[in-house]
């Protein structure tokens, strides 16, 4: 069995308002068994070992390094950068704003 990973930057979650720890990648293997439903309880079950692994690291060049060196294929996905439309409080009354 081969492993597979990819390596992100995970978003700011939404009940989060600072911007601490966003800087930080995320290691997570790939699935290599679908996931299936209990037929007792009903609870979602997988045989696979790896989903539950993720691992953190500082920077992506030390996520890619693990990577290298045990020998795991991985995929990085670059983040999108965030695009800030900075605007004051005298924007919500200048005569160019758009009414309705």
């Amino acid at each position: 069995m081969s492993l597979k990973a990819r390596i992100f930057q995970p978003a700011k979650n939404a009940m989060q308002s600072g911007r601490k720890g966003l800087g930080q990648w995320r290691l997570e293997y790939t699935p290599s068994s679908s996931r299936f439903a209990d037929p007792l309880m009903g609870w979602t079950g997988s045989g696979d070992m790896g989903s539950q692994v993720s691992l953190t690291f500082d920077d992506k060049e030390s996520a890619i390094a693990y990577c290298e060196e045990n020998g795991i294929a991985y995929n990085v996905l670059e983040p999108r950068k965030r695009k800030l439309n900075i605007k004051t409080y005298a924007d919500n009354f200048s005569f160019s704003r758009v009414r309705g």
